[in-house]
């Protein structure tokens, strides 16, 4: 018997029991924060997981059972062209425009097939930053000068990120690369063509499914909106088609089996990150244990305090996507630094709690807590930068 694991088993013992001892029960604001952590989780099962992580799965374990390593490491891998390499990265984050809970799966399904450290973070983070549709809503309600800055920062963020974590983690990349000997592409049960479709299909599913409503009922994206249910509804019978003609039945189980296990490891910590955001955040237009009047008070004006206080709240907060603009119009309106507000924007649906518990069973403790801060020093700067202009 070891007897210092023993001993660490006690001390959990007792400070389990002493929480539970001391659990403030009866106070307002903590039963108040008890019931939004569960009325947010509860969101998220409904809005999110159906529509969002589960056909999230369903392509990362396609990535992961039906493309290629030597695909992967051609176009992403350590020793991939970087321009090629941050330009799939980037654009690939624009094309998808999901959370940043979604992107998760995604972003493991290609790290663990050998992409670079480098653009697969770039790819992590412009997921869920570059987010057309979220960027021209900045700029109708929140002001041009702000949806030209986030739109110009989170393109920059996603490649000044991944260059910064693949200089970082250098020596690390460079023991990856030299183990990823040239490998054959295995040999294809399918037509390239027939692959693209079959992919662009269920990324068709997963964008028209969780297409939101736009503000006015004019315009294209509202003609979208209209019509997401029965593009959704062809492209799935689509996906059915393609998976009985061209799929034997092994590779669908095989296929399952790798969705299956992207689920077993993202969605607890995803489920259990939004219980405990939502017992410290609350909901939009709703508080958890701390105060919403305190955020308000520390994000007023433009000084290094509030950038990054805006910086470290929207890392840790959640947000669905587009949530966050009426969030800000809110703050602004309660007297937020438009430097604050261009840091939450950079910050905040790029990253989650959630998001960073789940980064870290991915790539570990220490590359997630460099990302993380990654993320919050730059946006820290922009916002200095920002709010000193505007």
């Amino acid at each position: 018997m070891d007897a210092k694991n023993e001993w660490k088993k006690l001390l959990a013992i007792i400070a389990v029991f002493i929480g539970c001892f001391y659990l403030p029960i009866g106070f307002d604001r903590f039963n108040s924060a008890v019931t939004e952590s569960l009325y947010l989780v509860k969101w998220y099962a409904r809005e999110h997981v159906l529509l969002c992580l589960v056909p999230a799965f369903f392509i990362a374990g396609a990535i992961s059972v039906f493309v290629s390593q030597a695909s992967v490491m051609k176009y992403l891998g350590a020793k991939a062209n970087k321009v090629l390499a941050y330009g799939v990265a980037s654009v690939s984050g624009t094309i998808l425009a999901v959370c940043s809970c979604t992107v998760l799966p995604l972003f493991a399904g290609i790290y663990k097939m050998g992409a670079g450290l480098g653009p697969a973070t770039a790819f992590l983070y412009s997921g869920p930053a570059i987010n057309v549709l979220a960027i021209i809503l900045t700029a109708r309600i929140l002001g041009l000068e702000l949806g030209i800055a986030r739109a110009m920062g989170a393109i920059v963020f996603s490649i000044v990120i991944g260059l910064v974590m693949h200089l970082i983690y250098r020596k690390e990349e460079v023991e990856k690369a030299n183990n990823q000997t040239a490998m054959p592409d295995t040999v294809l049960q399918r037509s390239l063509t027939q692959t693209g479709v079959y992919f662009a299909s269920m990324v068709g599913i997963l964008v028209f499914a969780n297409w939101v409503r736009p503000t006015t009922n004019v315009g294209i994206w509202f003609q979208i909106y209209s019509a997401k249910w029965i593009v959704t509804a062809i492209l799935g019978l689509a996906l059915i088609f393609m998976l009985a003609m061209w799929f034997k039945k092994a590779e669908l189980t095989q296929w399952v089996g790798a969705s299956w296990g992207f689920a077993k490891q993202i969605l607890p910590l995803l489920l259990g990150g939004v219980l405990i955001a939502g017992f410290l955040l609350g909901r939009p237009e709703t508080e958890g244990i701390i105060p919403s009047a305190w955020v308000t008070t520390a994000v007023g004006g433009n000084s290094i305090w509030a950038n990054l206080f805006a910086s470290v709240a929207g890392a840790f907060m959640y947000f669905a996507t587009l949530t966050e603009v009426p969030i800000l119009q809110g703050l602004i309106g309660a007297g937020m630094g438009k430097g604050p507000a261009l840091a939450l924007l950079l910050a905040g649906p790029a990253l989650s709690l959630p998001n960073m518990l789940v980064i870290r069973s991915v790539m570990g403790t220490q590359k997630t807590i460099v990302f993380v801060l990654l993320v919050i020093v730059m946006a820290t700067i922009s916002g200095i930068i920002f709010g000193a202009f505007f």
